[in-house]
């Protein structure tokens, strides 16, 4: 049932304001109606600026479109209302964002995962740096994008769309300006968390924007460049996942009883480095005439994030390196539920370590659309082309007190909601005492990640051609029909080279001082100080590190996939009236044929050595016919009935279609085994219907009710078959000497399928308006506000994420049952001010792990408020142009915290502070 709880605010804004706005439009004096009931109320004509432009304009394209859309429109050149696109996207209704690294930067739609939403730039579908297809939304500077698009539902000509939802980011059209635009912006951030080890608190963001027309106005370009280099800032303590109990029924954890659910280690640590990225736009637009338009589009950005997590770590599940005595917990403390809530360690060995990540991200997107109007047929081609490249270096360092043993007696005081406690007994605060080892987790580890995705393979090739046929008198119900083909070839590869950070010859080795930082303060979780350094360089002069791809439990983390799509549409545009109601609208179909596969590598340990590693190469074609109905009734006095029912798809996630596999055969039993990727995966399919109810009041304002219906027919994730048949593996199957037992042609694989699907449905309230609608006293103030409510009987299972989110079923991933936003705003004489919130309810978020896996972990709602100020000379001014504002984000501190089943065996708790923006805007 879905949950039915309201803030006191969304029903105001929602419902209760409605029949008062409705008498506030009665009473402008000019109101008229045409006999389709779709002209708009003649209020005031007023030029408006700001955040009233941004609303005004996002307003009137949810209003003009066919399918039931959000939309985020560009306050001016180079300014969305937020400082990154992604916290745009969360504060629309039926949408959230999830925190990565102290940025709002994945989005869920209307409650699933960001798997199920597809992305376009310029209405092309465009590549991941990740191992998914989900794209980055932080990788995307808003300076550049002018204004974002969300299609909650589909019609037949949208190519690329999402199950949830398609995404489609904007950049400028020269020629839609009347004249040379020069726009340039300046940014200078805090963060309150402040300095510590090699990196400042301080960042900067700069743009500039060029946009001008030629040749009467016949030939246009955009230029815009933005570049910004931003603090990485944090402050974790985590707990070893999983918390079980199944060591302390064997007795393995001396002091605590049998049934005691207890985590088996713990860290703090303090995160440092910076993220630098630059990108830049251009685009060339050229029409000639009234009968042919020719864009090109170009799109670069490249970032550059690098980091340090210099952390004191805790093993407590009695591993200390061998030496007596061992572990034992005194004085343990625990809660009602039988969790862990504190103690004292004695007889551990921890760990000063330090962890560093080298991220460059790199995508090029470009496109040439060339659209043909003649008397009764348009026509459109288009080409693109994008690439993607991540190239990563994951580095550990580690160390230890010496000589060895140092055994200690550590305090831990577990807090589900603040940052847990560790209180050491001896003094890690001296970099002499400390020294590269063999440590109990050896002395590092290393990983060099590589993706390339095209679109022909991390890089995205395709071509588009539509054509648009107005229809004959005899059918008036139709204004036209659009037909179209659309073909993309797109590839990703992964490899993953790692290895054991080896010592030198020189042995045990302490740190010298010129590689040292200053030390990084843990005093939050009750530690003091301890060292930080510089690790690669540490690395360079101390260890040896040759990472390498072809050991046996490696060879299946290297990958390509492959997608051919061939995309075909009809889609007739309805436009006619019912008495005194307007019907505009469209019906359709689209074939979608994918070919996909998949190529990589598996090791036979049963061949001689140098013949182990043998290919692997699968794959299979599928048809989707996907028919789609929008429909939008226009009543008198601006409302508007819509109604949609589609049928939708979203490919598997790539890194699921995978060919890469480990095998074996039990020597005792016959019997094959095995994981890996499925490169047979089905897509998710669904059936969808939506209503939605809008009432506007001219461009000012609107307010929306709207309810969608999802019947998913499958969802894929992993799942164990006992009946796989092994056939072609063990066609090269050598038993090894002294097997007796014959071989079986069966046996249990684990891998993602296609599992059942289930129900998804949702309610969405929206507001949006000035209140001096209300009210002349509060002309200049106005409020934006959405409540969304989801419910889903989906249970899938995740044995990959067993570790924290437990082996029974779980609910999607992505879903919130409730997300709250409101932004109030003043706007008037220049002065501008705002207060935005995103709230969400507890879900089940996606996140990396250290082995570069996806691993799913329950969070803790949140509760983000961001501010700004700022003011904008007039007219008259010499000044004219300026503007000069002062931003505040995550103004509460709000922490991001995960748990493992029950908030009381907490997981992470982070701190990523406020951040404080001092910032100028000139406009040309």
């Amino acid at each position: 049932m879905l949950n039915r709880k309201r803030s006191a605010l969304s029903l105001a804004l929602a419902v209760a304001l409605t029949p008062l706005m409705a008498s506030a439009q009665t009473a402008e004096p000019s109101t008229t109606t045409t006999p389709t009931g779709t002209a708009a109320t003649n209020l005031d004509t007023v030029q408006v600026t700001g955040i009233r432009r941004g609303i005004e304009n996002a307003i009137a394209i949810k209003q003009d479109a066919t399918s039931v859309v959000e939309a985020i429109s560009a306050e001016d050149i180079g300014k969305l209302p937020d400082v990154s696109i992604a916290e745009s996207l969360g504060r629309l209704p039926g949408l959230a964002a999830q925190r990565v690294a102290g940025r709002a930067q994945v989005i869920s739609v209307r409650g699933l995962s960001p798997d199920f939403a597809t992305t376009l730039l310029n209405g092309r579908e465009v590549v991941s740096t990740g191992d998914n297809r989900s794209v980055e939304f932080d990788q995307y500077p808003s300076e550049l994008v002018n204004g974002v698009t969300v299609y909650k539902t589909p019609d037949a000509a949208l190519v690329g769309q999402g199950l949830s939802g398609t995404i489609d980011m904007q950049t400028v059209r020269p020629l839609s300006f009347a004249e040379r635009v020069i726009a340039i912006s300046g940014r200078y951030q805090k963060s309150s968390l402040g300095k510590a080890a090699n990196v400042d608190p301080y960042g900067n963001r700069f743009s500039a924007s060029y946009i001008d027309q030629f040749l009467d106005n016949t030939l246009g370009i955009s230029i815009g460049y933005a570049h910004s280099d931003m603090p990485i800032q944090e402050n974790q303590v985590g707990l070893y996942e999983p918390w079980t109990t199944e060591q302390t029924d064997l007795g393995n954890r001396p002091g605590l009883a049998p049934g005691t659910v207890f985590s088996d280690g713990i860290k703090a640590l303090r995160r440092t480095g910076n993220n630098e990225r630059d990108g830049v736009m251009a685009t060339v637009q050229f029409r000639p005439s009234n009968v042919w338009t020719s864009t090109l589009d170009a799109f670069h950005t490249e970032a550059e994030q690098i980091d340090t997590a210099n952390q004191f770590e805790v093993n407590l599940s009695n591993y200390n390196g061998g030496y007596t005595p061992g572990l034992l917990i005194t004085n343990p403390q625990v809660n009602a539920d039988g969790t862990f809530a504190g103690g004292v360690a004695t007889g551990v060995y921890p760990l000063v370590r330090g962890m560093y990540n080298k991220r460059k991200d790199k995508i090029d997107a470009f496109g040439w659309n060339n659209e043909f109007n003649f008397e009764r047929v348009k026509v459109v081609a288009d080409v693109n082309y994008s690439k993607a490249t991540r190239n990563e270096l994951n580095l550990e360092n580690n160390l230890q007190l010496t000589p060895m043993p140092q055994l200690d007696s550590v305090g831990v005081v577990v807090k589900p909601d603040g940052f847990s406690q560790i209180s050491p007994g001896l003094d890690y605060s001296n970099p002499d005492a400390l020294f590269l080892t063999n440590t109990i987790y050896g002395s590092g580890y290393g990983k060099v990640p590589m993706v390339e995705d095209r679109l022909k393979g991390a890089r995205l090739k395709g071509a588009r051609l539509q054509a648009t046929f107005a229809m004959p008198d005899s059918l008036p119900w139709f204004s036209d029909v659009d037909v179209g083909v659309n073909y993309a070839d797109r590839r990703k590869d992964k490899t993953q080279a790692e290895g054991n950070i080896l010592l030198g010859d020189q042995g045990d080795a302490n740190i010298a001082g010129d590689l040292q930082y200053a030390p990084v303060n843990l005093g939050f979780a009750g530690i003091g100080y301890i060292p930080a350094w510089n690790v690669p360089a540490a690395v360079d002069r101390y260890m040896v590190f040759n990472p390498v791809t072809n050991l046996d439990y490696l060879i299946p983390k290297a990958w390509t996939v492959q997608e051919k799509t061939s995309t075909a549409w009809i889609r007739a545009n309805i436009n006619t009236d019912l008495g005194e109601v307007g019907l505009r609208g469209n019906i359709g179909v689209q074939m979608v044929r994918t070919d996909q596969s998949s190529q990589s590598n598996y090791f036979d340990r049963s061949r001689p050595d140098g013949q182990n590693i043998l290919p692997i190469d699968d794959g299979k074609t599928y048809t989707d016919w996907l028919p789609s109905l929008n429909l939008a009734f226009m009543f008198p006095h601006q409302q508007t009935l819509r109604f949609a029912v589609a049928k939708q798809v979203a490919r598997p996630r790539v890194d699921q279609m995978r060919a890469g596999l480990e095998f074996g055969v039990d020597t005792a039993t016959g019997k094959p085994g095995g994981s890996g990727g499925n490169p047979l995966l089905d897509p998710w399919r669904a059936n969808a219907i939506d209503l939605s109810y809008e009432k506007y009041f001219g461009e000012k304002a609107y307010v929306a009710a709207a309810v969608f219906f999802k019947d998913l027919k499958s969802y894929v994730y992993t799942q164990s078959r006992d009946d796989y048949d092994f056939s072609d593996l063990l066609a090269s199957y050598v038993p090894p000497p002294g097997m007796i037992v014959p071989v079986l042609p069966t046996g249990t694989f684990s891998a993602p399928q296609n599992g059942q699907g289930g129900k998804l449905k949702g309610l969405e309230l929206t507001a949006s308006f000035p209140l001096e609608m209300l009210t002349e006293s509060l002309r200049g103030f106005g409020v934006q506000a959405s409540a969304t409510f989801n419910d889903s009987d989906i249970k899938i299972l995740d044995p990959e994420s067993a570790s924290s989110v437990g082996s029974d079923p779980i609910s999607l991933p992505g879903l919130s049952e409730r997300v709250y936003n409101f932004t109030a705003y003043y706007e008037r004489s220049g002065f501008e001010a705002r207060v935005s919130q995103r709230r969400r309810s507890d879900f089940i978020g996606e996140i990396g792990n250290f082995n570069g896996n996806r691993t799913l972990r329950y969070v803790v709602g949140e509760n983000v408020t961001d501010a700004q100020v700022s003011y904008t000379f007039a007219d008259s001014s010499s000044l004219h142009g300026l503007t000069l504002l002062l931003q505040g984000s995550n103004l509460t501190n709000e922490p991001y915290r995960t748990y493992a089943g029950t908030k009381d065996r907490p997981l992470e708790y982070v701190e990523w502070g406020r951040t404080y923006m001092l910032g100028v805007n000139y406009k040309f």
